[in-house]
């Protein structure tokens, strides 16, 4: 039921469809998709959860097998071509939550609230690891350029090679500014 619910909530959005779809799409009735999920917002959270739990295990494994730790840190970027696919044709599912979404208070809100601010966190304690000179701020500027390669991807603009060359330019910078400062001590 999560797999026809995240189909048809990525494609036509989150608020346009309705539990009757879910269940006709899944092949169940509407009776076991209330029994399983008891509302359509937990349905919602459920699907969110499940694409949030894919997309870190995905990052996970790009910060496993980086060669290093400037690399670790662009994990989030390099992991984007393999999960393309599942943000193709409207951008992200977390931000497309969010914007349909605006109750703080809503569940699913919270799901994908929580998913960005996971990510930013992820680059500030990467960005730490690999010595880079201020990881808050260089977090930051991580997370809008991530956002922004997400926000691009259903257009004809390629932007994930020149958006993670600029992430790469942006850690090393930090890492440099880094050593720069140990040195003068």
């Amino acid at each position: 039921m999560i797999a026809a619910a995240e189909e048809l909530f990525y494609a036509q959005g989150i608020t346009a469809v309705g539990v009757d779809l879910i269940a006709e799409h899944s092949g169940v009735t509407k009776r076991t998709l209330y029994n399983q999920f008891g509302s359509k917002d937990r349905l919602v959270t459920a699907y969110l959860a499940a694409r949030d739990e894919r997309w870190r295990t995905l990052v996970h494994s790009k910060i496993e097998a980086a060669g290093d730790p400037v690399d670790a840190v662009l994990a989030p970027f390099t992991a984007l071509p393999e999960w393309g696919p599942w943000n193709a044709a409207r951008g992200c599912a977390f931000i497309n939550a969010l914007a349909e979404l605006p109750d703080p208070d809503h569940p699913a809100h919270r799901v994908a609230a929580e998913q960005k601010l996971w990510l930013r966190t992820l680059f500030e304690e990467l960005a730490t690891t690999a010595g880079c000179r201020t990881p808050a701020a260089l977090a930051t500027r991580l997370l809008v350029l991530h956002e922004g390669a997400l926000a691009t991807q259903p257009l004809p603009l390629a932007t994930l090679p020149e958006t993670t060359e600029l992430a790469r330019e942006l850690v090393r910078r930090a890492v440099r500014e880094s050593v720069r400062e140990s040195v003068a001590d």
